[in-house]
């Protein structure tokens, strides 16, 4: 590799995937998602006929001079995920949370997709 910007023609340094979990309660839908380095003012979030998109970059660092790199393995870049979560959501009450590098996004369920005991009586 002859200089800095070489390392990030590599394919393999450009793709940025964030790693993200998806968990489910009676009430709402939860997403993490790891992402550090990337400061929340590049995190964008939204919300379409029961798509959540995230979306943001995780930025490259400055070539420094002074340095001699012989390794470098992060990966940066633009992002994009998207979920499928339904119209069974409450679009108005999403909420998110940025700390320590985490987005935490919860998505509440609507009334109508929550989970409801019917008692039926056998005769």
């Amino acid at each position: 590799v002859s200089s800095f910007e070489d390392l990030f023609n590599n394919e393999f340094y450009k793709a940025f995937v964030p790693a993200i979990d998806i968990t489910e309660s009676k009430d709402n839908y939860v997403i993490k998602a790891d992402l550090p380095g990337v400061v929340k003012e590049d995190v964008h979030l939204s919300f379409d006929n029961g798509i959540l998109t995230l979306e943001g970059e995780r930025k490259t660092e400055k070539e420094d001079k002074e340095k001699n790199y012989h390794r470098i393995e992060r990966s940066y870049g633009r992002f994009v995920r998207s979920f499928n979560l339904g119209a069974g959501v409450n679009a108005n009450s999403i909420q998110a949370n940025y700390k320590d590098g985490v987005l935490e996004v919860t998505v509440p369920k609507a009334e109508i997709a929550k989970p409801k005991a019917i008692d039926i009586k056998v005769v």
